[in-house]
């Protein structure tokens, strides 16, 4: 009795103390090192905000990187450079213009030839802002937004989406916005394709699910990217204020939390939707909006 006493001691203990090593402890624990090591992944808009912290997040996870999106040769560079310090994983610029179908199935190919049996992990991200009442809103303006956001999604999908049947595995998450489940004036444009891409995630999720693909959105509040910065500064310039009111200005109208949301916060979000704790999420619509969709 004495001896099952001891027993039944040590085994609890080593439930609770004992360091998690192997490797289904670490999963279960979520701090497998290098969980995504071998999976690929492309992310639109990534030389620079948003993008570039998703970017930065998966190859911390292990994960080789496709990136693209408008940027100097100076900045490419750096960020070459930036994506050294991950050791063993690849990182790839390909230049697109993603208002351009040629230009997307030419990434596609490309972003394939990079990626053993096609690529694992789609992001897509990359977007722009132009603010202007509808009756003055520039036709070129809207179509271009509608190209780059919306067309460009649906294309990428379409291209790579087959070779994740294939493999029976793969990650489809579009950053859409805070904009993708409210509106706000003067952004007819942007709200409209955010809206659409919220719906296109639902109609990619019922179309593969049980595939071993998902697809989810992810829907930011304020983030302070340069795109953010432009609309702060513009509130300086209307009200005549400094950054610092500004800035409280344009939390205050919309994010209860009055902070911005940061891209690490994002990349750790599509991080989360890459692991096995959400392979049963699929077609889900994501807030992190500091409580903005909340009111």
């Amino acid at each position: 009795m004495a001896s099952f006493i001891r027993l039944a001691k040590t085994s609890f203990l080593l439930r609770n103390t004992l360091p998690a090593t192997c490797t289904e402890c670490v999963r279960f624990l979520g701090t497998q090192p290098a969980p995504l090591r071998g999976r690929s992944a492309l992310v639109t808009g990534s030389t620079s905000g948003i993008g570039l912290g998703i970017a930065r997040a998966l190859a911390a996870s292990g994960c080789d990187v496709i990136y693209t999106g408008f940027a100097d040769d100076k900045v490419l560079a750096e960020l070459q450079e930036d994506f050294r310090k991950y050791t063993s994983v690849k990182a790839t610029y390909l230049p697109a213009d993603l208002t351009k179908p040629t230009d997307i199935e030419t990434l596609c190919t490309e972003a394939g030839k990079h990626c053993t049996g096609g690529v694992d992990i789609v992001v897509n991200n990359a977007g722009f802002q132009h603010t202007s009442p509808i009756d003055s809103f520039p036709l070129a303006t809207w179509d271009a937004m509608m190209a780059a956001m919306l067309t460009a999604p649906f294309l990428i999908i379409k291209h790579l989406l087959p070779a994740m049947k294939t493999k029976g595995w793969g990650r489809i998450i579009n950053i859409s916005s805070a904009h993708g489940l409210v509106a706000s004036v003067e952004k007819c444009a942007y709200v409209s394709a955010k809206h659409g891409v919220n719906g296109l995630t639902k109609v990619v999720a019922l179309e593969t699910a049980g595939s071993g693909v998902t697809c989810n959105a992810v829907c930011p509040g304020w983030v302070l990217t340069p795109l953010v910065e432009n609309q702060i500064r513009k509130l300086m310039k209307d009200h005549n204020m400094d950054w610092k009111d500004a800035k409280t200005m344009l939390l205050s109208r919309k994010q209860p939390s009055h902070g911005f949301v940061t891209p690490e916060q994002i990349g750790n979000m599509v991080n989360f939707l890459c692991s096995e704790a959400a392979n049963q999420m699929t077609g889900s619509v994501l807030s992190i909006d500091g409580g903005w969709t909340a009111q």
